[in-house]
């Protein structure tokens, strides 16, 4: 650090740029060495930063040497690219809120901080503010009782629609929610946690209303949070509606009531006033009295964080799960009120988060799989856990980047909307179609039935914007209807060229697989030649699902060995049975304790974290790569919900197990 100050640098030269550096410059811990801009000659820039160099372009502010920590002060939709783009650079971070647009994108920005080992954090000013301290202190001491209600809100007048203003913009992410929106929320999860004794505690609902204005963002909005321990929450934002902008927290033997919270003393220190209104009608203010300036706080915490070694804001400060919490929150609120942001669609992001063009990587090993002219990566990306396309982009990109080029599909998922997604994926991102492995698989249970399979193969098609899929799976078997009817189906969609590659079953049983492929044999029709059912290190002991079939003991390992049929397994790391939340004392997950409990699983679990202890890795590693080094060909299906548990599932692919221990695994 320069004279023992931290160096900051500015991305975006804007109002609340300006309210930070004056906080910087009455900080005891920073200095703000320059300010990155677009338009290095706009008049007014020198005299808006004294002591500041220009520097034209935010390329060039974090190539700069002399920057330690970069403020990132651009408009909402452009926060993620430039802070990764810091972080990868070295630098550490600090965010204006919000950090990013949903908590998918923010997670994203955490995953890179993660890696690089340096300091990321979301500016919410008030938190680090001694009033805030004080109002936490008084809450835990009781003395308005149990805690019941918030009342909290943030919203002023801008006078009226501008167009061309950011906050009535869609292409900023225009509107309250996310501009202001995130202050009540924050505080009302920050009460939530201190009633019971933590940093934060999550909402389990959020129901919002709004106002969405002639330009497409909320121009007002509401929204009740209800929170485990009962505590509800009322918060409100606005842009076209003037509100008294003060905090209430109503409990059992009285209120706390707060004007102007988020400011705290003043801008420029002051004293701030926390009003409790006892039960008998008694009044007392508490004076919180603070010279500081508003914005210093947040500055100094940045900096004791970055100089102990630490990653993120100590509470109550916004570390990074409260983050993500408070975002998520954010998330369910816009989705109850239908905001969407013009750039969240296919055509507006058509680059990854960081804002560079897509392109295939080499890190991801491929295989030749029988049936397959193409080769497909080790692992198959499944990703139907996503609300929507910009969500699910992040880990398709991520995937694709990595080298991975094999994807899981279906008719069922979100009724479409997986399908849909992963059209819009591959055509937003200019993918070489022939370069991909696409997985379909269609009539699922009670549609399972052969004349079903073309009518929903056209429209998956549709939805996935090609002409065919590479690998067909009936999602489920009906022994109800002769087994030659379903063979028929499908080879007549192999026939006409919309399955190119091998078909088969998911969730069938070895009777019914023996059954088609004799029929096939005998009838000179395709054969099934794939196989879609759970494997895994630990035997499933009881269906996920009605109709699931599990393919992981002797029979049928020694099915798999004598045929050679590739089988794409879902839930091949046991569905967490791997991880820690899965102990045998664990009760409170009921799809894991009825689904894979039992003493063998347990021997095989703990066998597994020992092996893992041994080559450094983790246990859910050994179980991924106990099921690549079967004698016949396993095609994991992975569901990675963020970044991180994408790369780390990736990372077991390097894993080579010998003979003698996968057989000790499975003693």
């Amino acid at each position: 650090m320069t004279e023992d100050r931290l160096s900051w640098g500015i991305i975006g030269p804007g109002t609340i740029a300006r309210t930070f550096a004056e906080g910087v410059a009455h900080s005891r811990t920073g200095r703000i060495a320059a300010i990155g801009t677009r338009n290095p000659d706009k008049p007014g820039l020198s005299e808006g930063f004294p002591g500041a160099r220009i520097v034209s372009g935010y390329q060039a502010l974090i190539d700069d040497p002399e920057v330690e920590a970069v403020y990132i002060a651009t408009p909402h939709p452009s926060h993620p690219e430039w802070a990764i783009k810091a972080i990868r650079a070295g630098k550490h971070v600090l965010v204006e809120k919000p950090l990013a647009l949903t908590a998918f994108d923010a997670d994203a920005v955490y995953h890179e901080a993660r890696k690089a080992g340096v300091f990321a954090g979301e500016a919410y000013m008030y938190r680090l503010h001694p009033q805030t301290a004080k109002l936490i202190d008084l809450i835990r001491s009781g003395v308005i009782g149990q805690v019941r209600l918030i009342k909290s809100s943030f919203g002023f007048d801008m006078g009226g629609v501008r167009p061309d203003h950011r906050l009535f913009s869609q292409a900023s992410a225009g509107g309250g929610i996310l501009d202001v929106g995130g202050y009540p929320v924050s505080m009302a999860r920050l009460i939530a946690g201190a009633v019971e004794g933590r940093p934060f505690l999550d909402p389990v609902k959020v129901t919002g209303a709004a106002r969405l204005g002639e330009t497409g963002v909320d121009e007002w909005a509401s929204a009740v949070l209800k929170f485990p321990n009962d505590l509800v929450a009322e918060v409100s934002c606005s842009i076209m509606a003037t509100q008294d902008n003060v905090l209430r927290v109503i409990g059992s033997e009285g209120r706390l009531e707060v004007a102007d919270f988020w400011f705290a003393a003043g801008h420029k220190g002051g004293v701030g006033k926390i009003e409790l209104f006892r039960k008998d009608g008694s009044h007392e203010t508490i004076e919180c009295a603070e010279e500081r300036w508003l914005y210093s706080f947040e500055a100094d915490a940045a900096a004791d964080a970055i100089r102990a070694g630490e990653r993120e804001f100590p509470a109550p400060g916004m570390g990074w799960a409260d983050s993500l919490g408070n975002l998520r929150a954010m998330d369910a609120w816009r989705a109850s009120v239908g905001l969407k942001y013009e750039l969240e669609t296919p055509a507006l992001r058509t680059r990854n988060i960081a804002g560079d063009v897509v392109k295939a990587g080499h890190k991801v090993p491929w295989r030749a799989i029988p049936g397959l002219a193409k080769q497909a990566s080790t692992v198959a990306l499944g990703f139907e856990f996503f609300p929507d396309f910009a969500s699910a982009s992040l880990t398709l990109d991520g995937f694709y980047e990595a080298g991975g080029n094999l994807f899981d599909t279906a008719y069922i998922y979100g009724n479409g909307a997986t399908e849909a997604v992963f059209g819009d994926w591959h055509t937003s991102r200019d993918v070489d179609r022939e370069e991909i492995v696409l997985i379909g698989k269609g009539v699922h249970s009670p549609l399972c039935y052969p004349d079903q399979i073309g009518k929903q193969l056209t429209a998956s098609l549709d939805r996935l914007k090609t002409d065919y899929v590479d690998v067909y799976f009936m999602h489920r078997d009906n022994p109800d209807v002769p087994v030659d009817e379903f063979v028929d189906a499908m080879d007549a969609e192999a026939s006409a060229g919309r399955i190119r590659g091998i078909f088969g079953g998911s969730n069938w049983t070895r009777e019914r697989m023996d059954a088609a492929i004799a029929y096939a044999k005998k009838s000179g029709k395709r054969a099934p030649a794939a196989l879609s059912n759970n494997f895994s290190l630990a035997e499933m002991i009881d269906p996920i699902w009605a109709g699931c079939v599990a393919a992981s003991n002797d029979e049928w390992k020694d099915w798999l060995v004598k045929t050679q049929t590739p089988n794409f397994a879902w839930s091949s790391q046991g569905r967490g049975f791997f991880t820690d939340r899965a102990g045998r004392d664990r009760f409170d997950d009921e799809e894991i304790v009825r689904c894979w409990y039992s003493e063998q699983n347990f021997i095989r679990r703990d066998r597994a974290y020992e092996l893992a202890a041994k080559k450094g890795r983790s246990p859910i590693h050994i179980a991924l790569a106990y099921v690549l080094a079967q004698p016949f060909p396993v095609i994991p299906l992975i569901g990675p919900r963020t970044l991180s548990e994408l790369e780390d599932s990736l990372s077991a692919l390097d894993i080579a197990l010998t003979p003698d221990e996968v057989r000790w695994l499975e003693a």
